[in-house]
């Protein structure tokens, strides 16, 4: 097995249980190691530190699989470690029962790379690093073992692997998936497109979010924008609301959302409106024509990818919270939210506090707000914690 030697004074963030080793901290490397190959790590002194992935490619040199040096990097310590973060899962009283449920959320379950979501009988895994693509076997029999699922499909086609010197790679890997898909969350049933959608079909990070939505949406009426395939709307219009009107750029979305919609006869769909415009265009016709709301959801995609890009994200964030707060009647509440891991939580507190400023009006935080807990953060990655959301009140 070839050896990583990190430079003096670089192995404190593995030390810490950090487990990414980036290209400005190695050495060297003794022997050769093929992408995604298992290398031992070694701090200058000697001392072994673990054993990580190697991926000559990214500027993650190398991701730690394990920080004991004993362990062996196999197909028995995938099963291991699939059958452990399923587990976790299982000891929630918060999870229990979901249909749509994170099973690996990658660096905080131990597994770098490999992000897995079940939507009732399906399972679908994404792959994002050399380390994760090497092991694809082994990680989709760990993943049927622990699931007995009926089928495991691979959505490996994020721009991240191109980082890596990876190829997009799709497909079902295992089984059949059915003609249709959906899930029931929280009451309401919602189509999961794991071939087409976003992300592995579906957006479960904000299920939580979504559940509060309906809890403080009785009698009111609700924007949600950047709506994508209905959820936030569904759960408002099952929370109680007056009337929604939903925005999107995305024709297909709509479809779908209003289809969502279909399949909830309990939902009173008089009361929905979809809408499909550029989201910063609407909200400045929406001032203009004097409309207002009591309760508006932003839940835009990401502006910033990387801490590169937050002064230019921070610019649009503060734009579309600016009219939010503009657009809500007095008592309104805005839910807002950021998925950039380049904006930090300060720094989203300060854009929101600005555009309530911008917008001349008084708020306060009700909630802060994150990941449902099947996307957890691993204390010694605090870059997993990418969601972050406030719910704020005017007037």
């Amino acid at each position: 097995m070839a050896q990583l030697i990190l430079k003096s004074g670089k192995d404190r963030a593995l030390l810490r249980r950090h487990p990414w080793i980036y290209d400005s901290a190695v050495a060297q490397l003794d022997g050769r190691a093929r992408p995604g190959d298992t290398v031992t790590v070694l701090a200058d002194s000697g001392k072994v530190l673990g054993k990580a992935a190697w991926s000559p490619e990214s500027k993650i040199r190398a991701r730690m699989w394990t920080f004991d040096p004993d362990e062996t990097v196999d197909h028995a310590f995938f099963k291991r470690a699939v059958a452990a973060s399923v587990a976790r899962r299982q000891t929630h009283p918060a999870l229990a029962g979901q249909e749509g449920l994170r099973l690996i959320h990658g660096e905080s379950d131990g597994l770098p790379g490999v992000v897995v979501d079940r939507y009732g009988p399906v399972v679908v895994m994404q792959l994002t690093s050399a380390g994760a693509d090497k092991w694809r076997d082994a990680i989709v029999a760990a993943l049927v073992q622990a699931t007995g699922c009926e089928a495991v499909y691979e959505r490996s086609d994020s721009d991240v692997r191109g980082r890596e010197g990876l190829e997009p790679v799709t497909g079902c890997v295992y089984g059949e998936l059915p003609a249709d898909l959906s899930i029931v969350e929280h009451g309401v049933r919602m189509a999961v497109d794991v071939v087409g959608g976003h992300k592995t079909g579906f957006y479960l990070d904000q299920r939580d979010n979504r559940r509060l939505t309906g809890e403080l949406a009785a009698g009111r009426r609700v924007l949600n924008c950047f709506c994508y395939t209905g959820g936030f709307s569904l759960q408002a219009l099952a929370g109680g609301a007056s009337s929604t009107l939903s925005i999107d750029s995305s024709g297909p979305a709509l479809v779908t959302a209003a289809a969502n919609l279909a399949m909830n006869p309990q939902l009173d769909a008089s009361r929905a409106e979809w809408r499909e415009a550029d989201v910063f265009a609407a909200l400045r016709e929406l001032r203009e024509a004097g409309e207002r709301f009591d309760m508006i959801i932003l839940d835009p995609p990401k502006f910033a990818p990387s801490a590169a890009h937050a002064e230019r994200a921070a610019r649009a964030y503060k734009d579309i919270n600016m009219y939010g707060f503009r657009l809500l009647n007095p008592g309104g509440l805005l839910m807002t939210y950021s998925c950039s891991g380049g904006i930090g939580i300060e720094l989203f507190h300060k854009i929101i506090a600005g555009a309530a400023s911008d917008a001349g009006v008084d708020g306060r935080i009700l909630h802060r707000l994150g990941a449902a807990p099947d996307h957890p953060v691993g204390l010694s990655v605090p870059e997993g914690e990418y969601l972050k959301g406030l719910t704020c009140q005017v007037g």
